[in-house]
């Protein structure tokens, strides 16, 4: 399960349909528990990398990106427990590219943004046994 504030949640989904008709990204800041469940307290925007042709469908964060990040989540005392991102006119369900670019233990929140209006978000954790996403819980809550 992960948690996400009312901040972060609006920030994700204006990220969405603000980087519409091309692929959003970015990173999830917060807390791991002993569990395994995630709360989110912070969420960046990042830039998509990918080739200009292609951010319609792929999106990527490059090594700097996640250097910077890696830097904030220090800086905060938070970790990266996910990343997000927007499929523009698609479903909110990970494709075999996200698949085979995704690693255990993180969360992957998917919007489904449709004329520019996210219409469905979900969020995704791969598993180190199969290489398999299964769905993952995603609550609301007010922050603490």
């Amino acid at each position: 399960m992960i948690f996400l504030s009312k901040e972060v949640i609006q920030h994700i989904l204006k990220d969405g349909s603000g980087r519409y008709p091309e692929e959003c990204c970015g990173i999830i800041f917060g807390r791991i528990d002993e569990s395994g469940e995630k709360t989110a307290e912070y969420a960046e925007s990042a830039e998509n990398a990918y080739d200009k042709k292609e951010k319609r469908r792929r999106f990527e964060i490059t090594p700097e990106i996640m250097l910077n990040a890696e830097r904030t989540a220090r800086q905060k005392k938070l970790e990266i427990i996910g990343f997000y991102h927007s499929h523009p006119d698609c479903e909110a369900f990970p494709s075999e590219f996200d698949r085979i670019h995704a690693l255990p233990v993180y969360s992957y929140i998917i919007m489904s943004v449709v004329k520019g209006k996210t219409v469905k978000t979900k969020s995704f954790v791969l598993s180190a046994e199969d290489m398999q996403f299964s769905e993952e819980k995603i609550t609301i809550c007010n922050k603490e």
